[in-house]
């Protein structure tokens, strides 16, 4: 009899155990559309912040990340690491919150993040060198960083040529990136434009090259890039947002430039747009509320 009463215990607990677990399934996947939708403080809301789950810390560091919080962001990033010491995508995230923390510290704490930015960027092409996110991070790394923290042009151009492998657009666009840090812009507008022919249909390569004639003084041109672009992608909110950059930079069409951003402020957006907090400061520059 003892053996009978506790088969329906133990279903029940396997019940419990499953309804439990797609609770759980139902929290992170709604925390992740949440997250996805900019809403970063309701996302945080639903995951459990004790959880040992990789997924789960993971998505927390975003959400930290994405909500300015870097000390944070680089806790919940490393217990992501510590558990899947495989997955290179933990470490790409891990390297921009060491990063951020190295952009938002004193002079003293700098340089200790920055380079465990920059192990933590090399361990994620390491480990998946397809990864075109995990190649950008790395190759700014390098473009950026002074020669004692690791950096270097040399390497940035190594890196371009992984890039090249497993996105020629983006390669394109490094080698450009690189080329305006050389000062030599003639070829980096060769190279912005072999971007933009590589992939046509890639608003964010148009706009980088919108923006580089902006900045050479050609704004002309860019303004005809711009129209490309709006063709394209007409209702693509970075759209607006990098028109109305230029035009600000530019002291140009400061109306339009004020409605562009009042109507970025009012769009729905993702986490691969500018912050509205940028457009916010941007807006204030030209009287907008």
């Amino acid at each position: 009899m003892k053996t009978q009463s506790a088969v329906p215990k133990v279903l029940t607990l396997i019940v419990s155990a499953a309804l439990a677990v797609s609770a759980f399934g139902q929290d992170l996947s709604k925390a992740e559309d949440l997250y996805k939708k900019t809403d970063f403080e309701a996302s945080l809301a639903l995951l459990d912040k004790h959880s040992s789950s990789p997924a789960t810390n993971f998505l927390i560091g975003r959400d930290y990340f994405m909500l300015g919080d870097f000390k944070k962001a680089v806790e919940f990033f490393s217990k992501s690491t510590d558990a899947q010491p495989n997955n290179g995508e933990y470490f790409d995230w891990l390297g921009r919150a060491y990063g951020r923390r190295a952009e938002t510290s004193n002079p003293l704490a700098a340089p200790g993040y920055a380079s465990k930015a920059r192990v933590a960027f090399e361990k994620a092409v390491e480990l998946d060198s397809s990864n075109k996110d995990s190649l950008s991070d790395l190759f700014d790394y390098y473009l950026e960083a002074p020669g004692f923290l690791g950096g270097g042009y040399d390497k940035a151009q190594a890196v371009a040529a992984k890039t090249a492998k497993v996105d020629a657009a983006e390669a394109y666009f490094q080698q450009a990136k690189l080329a305006q840090k050389r000062k030599e812009y003639e070829s980096a507008e060769i190279h912005l434009r072999q971007a933009v022919q590589m992939g046509p249909r890639e608003i964010g390569h148009l706009l980088s090259l919108a923006r580089f004639l902006a900045m050479q003084g050609r704004v002309h041109e860019s303004d005809a890039v711009f129209q490309q672009a709006q063709k394209i992608a007409p209702n693509a909110p970075q759209l607006w947002f990098a028109r109305a950059d230029v035009l600000i930079k530019s002291n140009r069409d400061l109306d339009e430039a004020r409605n562009l951003l009042q109507k970025y402020m009012n769009a729905p957006l993702t986490v691969d747009d500018p912050p509205k907090t940028e457009a916010s400061r941007l807006l204030k520059q030209v009287g907008g509320a």
